[in-house]
C-alpha cells in the first residue's frame, strides 16, 4: 500500500474508502469501450459545457440585458468557481484515493503528489457551470446538470476521486454558480449600452 509523503491536513480514508475501493474495483470490470468512454468524459464533459455556454449566448442575444449578462459571465462564473476550489484544496490538501488506498489500477492516471483531491475540480467546474446556465435557460440548465452528474460519476470511477470529494464538488460548484450568476445580472446597464455601440452584433439578434 503507498502512503502519503506529507503531512495529512484532511484524510478522506475514513469517510468512504470502502465505497471507493468497492467502485474501483467493479470499474476494473467493465467493458472495455465502455471504460475508454469512462475515460474520456472528463474531456468531452467540458468541452459539451462550453458547447452548452455559447448556445446560452447565442439564445440570451434576443433578451434582456439581465439575461444576457448571466450568459455572457457563465465563463467567468465558472473560472471563479475553479478559483475557489483551487483554493480550498490547498487548504484541506487532501491526497489522490489512489496514492494512499490499496487500489488497482486506475482508469486514469494517477495524479502525482500535491495534486489535492477535496474537492474535484472537474465537478465543481461543471456543476458552477450548470447552475449558472440554469439561471439563463432552464433547458440548457437542466442538460448541464446531466452533465455535472455525469462527470461527477465518472471522476470516482477513473479511480482519482473519493465519492465525498465529488459531493464537496458539487455543493462549491453549485453554490458558486448560483449566487455569481444571480450577481452577474446586475451588469445589465453595461451590456445595455454595449448593445448601442461596437458590440451590437454580438449582443442582438
Amino acid at each position: 500500500m503507498n502512503r502519503p509523503t506529507v503531512p495529512l491536513a484532511f484524510d478522506g480514508r475514513p469517510v468512504d474508502d470502502g465505497l471507493y475501493l468497492r467502485i474501483d474495483r467493479w470499474a476494473e470490470h467493465l467493458p472495455a469501450p465502455l471504460r475508454d468512454l469512462v475515460a474520456l468524459w472528463s474531456t468531452v464533459g467540458l468541452l459539451l459545457l462550453a458547447v452548452l455556454m455559447l448556445l446560452g449566448w447565442w439564445r440570451a442575444r434576443t433578451a434582456d440585458g439581465a439575461l444576457m449578462a448571466r450568459a455572457l459571465a457563465v465563463p467567468l462564473v465558472v473560472t471563479l468557481a475553479f478559483a475557489a476550489d483551487t483554493l480550498l484544496k490547498s487548504v484541506l490538501r487532501e491526497p489522490r484515493p489512489c496514492r494512499v488506498l490499496d487500489a488497482g489500477p486506475t482508469l486514469e492516471a494517477c495524479p502525482g503528489a500535491g495534486d489535492w483531491s477535496l474537492p474535484s475540480n472537474h465537478t465543481v467546474i461543471v456543476f458552477a457551470g450548470a447552475a449558472a446556465l440554469w439561471q439563463v435557460d432552464r433547458r440548457l440548465g437542466s442538460l448541464g446538470l446531466l452533465l455535472a452528474v455525469a462527470m461527477g460519476l465518472t471522476r470516482v470511477l477513473v479511480g482519482v476521486h473519493y465519492p465525498h470529494d465529488v459531493l464537496l464538488g458539487a455543493l462549491v460548484g453549485a453554490a458558486a454558480g448560483h449566487l455569481l450568476g444571480l450577481l452577474s445580472g446586475r451588469a445589465a446597464p453595461l451590456v445595455d449600452r454595449a448593445r448601442a455601440g461596437g458590440l451590437r452584433r454580438w449582443l442582438t439578434a
